[in-house]
């Protein structure tokens, strides 16, 4: 059991997981031209996490739209269980950006409602997972009078009300101060206790226990 010092009774009690592996062979990537990646080989099994690093420009978001389908890598392959990724992400994928799918005129109770129902999650999940990134009192906040930091803290929010078993972050502390990302890693440590997986591009330094890390930088 990953250590927890929020209480697991107050996140709420979503339908079980079917936790997935996540394996990329031989992927090989490029933008603009530009070779980013070139024959990658990663593996990640339930309940694990991985940290992508590396300088600006080294293709840490183009590897994490690769394993979502959304980028055609150069050559190689994703796999999530024995499926081609692109067959199976919508299922399996929660997927965080660098935009935190909010409109500013809506407040957090509106958005996440409706996050929440587009996933079929239960509506009684959203006050729960806002209490434990901390922005409970801000339910009825219309999401353009929010700190950049809470508006992250609500998407992580949207993230996990999708309730699928991989979740893929792009620098999903990056506006975040020390209270939000300890509120982070207790929503990642929550999520991997269930048994799924996370993988994020970070220039933060996340202390997430037993993540394993992969540097970028050493693919230029």
């Amino acid at each position: 059991m990953l250590a927890m010092t929020t209480a697991l009774a107050e996140f709420p009690a979503l339908e079980a997981l079917s936790p997935q592996t996540l394996e990329a062979s031989g992927l090989s990537l490029s933008r603009g031209g530009l070779r980013l990646v070139e024959g990658l080989d990663l593996a990640l099994a339930p309940s694990g996490a991985l940290l992508l690093t590396g300088p600006n420009g080294t293709g840490k978001t183009t590897l994490l739209r690769a394993l979502a389908g959304l980028v055609r890598p150069d050559a190689g392959a994703v796999a999530i269980g024995d499926q081609p990724a692109g067959q199976v992400a919508a299922d399996t994928l929660g997927w965080l950006g660098h935009a935190d799918g909010l409109k500013p005129n809506e407040t957090l109770r509106h958005a996440l409602r409706f996050w929440a129902d587009m996933h079929g999650t239960p509506r009684t999940a959203i006050l729960p997972l806002m209490r434990v990134m901390g922005i409970g009192a801000l339910i009825d906040r219309p999401a353009g009078q929010l700190s950049r930091g809470q508006q992250r803290r609500a998407g992580l929010v949207r993230a996990a009300l999708a309730n699928r078993p991989l979740w893929l972050l792009d620098e999903p502390a990056g506006p975040l101060d020390g209270a939000g990302r300890d509120r982070l890693a207790e929503l990642v440590a929550w999520h991997r206790s269930r048994g799924g997986s996370v993988i994020a591009a970070t220039h933060q330094t996340l202390d997430w226990p037993g993540a394993a890390m992969l540097d970028l930088g050493m693919y230029r």
